[in-house]
């Protein structure tokens, strides 16, 4: 039930935020548009989500952190993080707000595209996100190697004390993120078609 549950949950978000699909990620600049929060109806539950993503310059989605509170049907408050699939599953992730002694929250569910980890969603665990400057989220990936991400929580209080950004904002904020990582790509095809060049000219 609680796998199910979850997935349900995942599902939902994924709706919130359609436009980005989390996979594998090498380490590189990571974008984002910051904290915000988006409400939506599904079926007769509603769920309001404050969320922040952090996403590489190819599109790829390497972290996603949801608070999300579930009201109607389904009555739920989870505090989620997702990270990309080929995980170590027993060390779970490890949450670290500024200088505090790491939390692990152990992995609710693995799916072909990402692993998402789960804990309840509280009045504690907000103040103390309201209250720092940054978090970094650490996994462990399939060959045993830790991948940390940091995560800024300025604009966390704002979003999540604030109203839902409506929907055609948030379908402005996805457009807004994909032309720059758009522009990014097609710097970067430029720089290196430049640097072939180059090593052509040398070479002969």
């Amino acid at each position: 039930m609680l796998k199910h549950r979850s997935i349900y949950l995942y599902s939902s978000l994924a709706i919130l935020t359609a436009g980005f699909a989390p996979a594998i990620s090498s380490a590189q600049e990571l974008n984002s548009q910051g904290w915000f929060k988006a409400c939506s109806d599904q079926g007769k539950s509603k769920i309001c989500n404050v969320q922040y993503q952090a996403v590489a310059s190819t599109g790829q989605v390497v972290a996603s952190i949801n608070l999300a509170e579930i009201t109607g049907e389904v009555e739920r408050q989870v505090f989620q993080v997702t990270v990309p699939t080929d995980r170590r599953v027993p060390p779970g992730i490890e949450i670290t707000i500024d200088e505090k002694t790491p939390t692990k929250i152990p992995y609710t569910f693995c799916t072909g595209a990402i692993c998402a980890a789960e804990t309840k969603l509280d009045a504690k665990l907000v103040a103390v996100l309201k209250g720092g400057s940054k978090m970094e989220i650490a996994s462990v990936n399939f060959s045993g190697q830790k991948t940390p991400i940091s995560v800024t929580l300025e604009g966390f209080p704002e979003a999540y004390d604030g109203p839902p950004i409506k929907q055609e904002e948030l379908r402005a904020k996805q457009e807004e993120l994909q032309k720059q990582l758009s522009d990014k790509a097609k710097t970067l095809a430029e720089k290196l078609q430049e640097a072939q060049d180059k090593a052509k000219e040398s070479s002969n």
